[in-house]
């Protein structure tokens, strides 16, 4: 059986936390931010946790185990 690949994709947009939480970008934060308010956008800019039901998917692109 070969080696499962990382994805190319999810490398550059998720990283782990040392506890195992994925750790990601906010969505709505790239373009259309002049009728967002100030106090919104700030928001943004923060890193966000993913859901425990989007984890697993996102380390088995990782090449992580999904404990």
């Amino acid at each position: 059986m070969p080696k499962m690949k990382t994805h190319s994709g999810a490398k550059k947009r998720f990283k782990l936390t040392a506890t195992g939480k994925v750790k990601g970008r906010h969505a709505f934060s790239s373009h259309i931010l002049e009728k967002k308010s100030p106090k919104y956008k700030r928001n943004l800019t923060s890193p966000v946790m993913l859901s425990g039901d989007d984890s697993p998917r996102v380390k088995t692109m990782l090449g992580a185990k999904k404990s």
